[in-house]
């Protein structure tokens, strides 16, 4: 071909022109690409949030398993020192001075 023949615009005749325009969203999807946007920050804002509340259950597990360990702990210490008592009162010799309680009678 020459190049009288392609004519003025610079297409030749009786061939198929396209002409490609770029695709853009339409608005519909745009409000849909920005809803899912916001339900996914959504979505990982309460993830969150529930693995907070997770560790604060834990952590009152653990709280709780402290304050009845400190409440054995006392009560071991108390039966320390009754029993250290017992053991000093047996090798007391003021105790071993004392007598055998015994019954002396019945009031009539």
């Amino acid at each position: 071909m020459t190049r009288q023949a392609m004519g003025a615009n610079g297409w030749s005749r009786n061939y198929n022109t396209v002409r490609h325009t770029p695709k853009t969203l339409g608005s519909i999807s745009n409000a849909a690409i920005v809803g899912l946007l916001v339900l996914i920050v959504g979505l990982i804002y309460v993830a969150q949030g529930t693995q907070a509340t997770n560790y604060d259950y834990q952590l009152s597990e653990i709280e709780s398993e402290i304050s009845d360990l400190q409440a054995k702990k006392e009560d071991l210490a108390v039966e320390k020192a009754r029993l250290t008592s017992i053991a000093a009162s047996e090798n007391s010799t003021v105790a071993a001075s004392m007598s055998d309680a015994t019954v002396g009678g019945y009031a009539e």
